[in-house]
């Protein structure tokens, strides 16, 4: 049987896309992994040797991943909910410092209400470059979100894209 359809072009393609209607977010999608059971699960996890860097890569950047994907199933109210229950104490200062700052971060920037556990100062560290290195200290000096720099965490605009 021979191709009877018409072949768009790429731009033709992304044209098509671009005006299709975004996705209607849906209450009925539920939440899968939030920052408490990500907190809980790197805890067991073998320590490697480098607690922090592991906790960011895993916990950190893992919740961050959870939380987009449930704000395009869901929207931002259902989002949210992946902070509604405060993470355990992780035994790594930094790890439990970000977890603030990312909950305080993404509630900023989405428009929900900062859940009460993230303004604890105790989780609070004295200047840790997550996950950058050297070379990039001053550019994450000057990049890293105000809710990470009050927390004494330091980021590059690029550390929290995610593709």
């Amino acid at each position: 049987m021979d191709f009877e359809g018409t072949v768009l072009t790429v731009d033709a393609l992304l044209e098509r896309a671009k005006a299709a209607p975004a996705p209607r977010p849906r209450a009925d999608v539920g939440i899968r992994h939030e920052a408490a059971s990500n907190a809980r699960s790197f805890m067991s996890m073998p320590n490697t040797g480098d607690k922090a860097r592991d906790g960011w890569r895993f916990a950190i950047l893992q919740t961050l991943d959870d939380y987009r994907s449930t704000l395009k199933r869901g929207g931002p109210t259902l989002a949210a909910q992946v902070f509604t229950t405060e993470p355990p104490r992780t035994g790594s200062d930094e790890i439990d410092a970000a977890f603030a700052a990312l909950a305080e971060f993404l509630a900023h920037r989405d428009g929900w209400s900062v859940p009460e556990w993230a303004l604890d100062t105790s989780r609070c560290v004295e200047n840790w470059y997550a996950d950058v290195p050297a070379g990039f200290r001053d550019e994450a000096e000057n990049e890293s979100p105000p809710e990470f720099r009050s927390r004494g965490i330091y980021i590059t605009c690029r550390t929290l894209a995610r593709a």
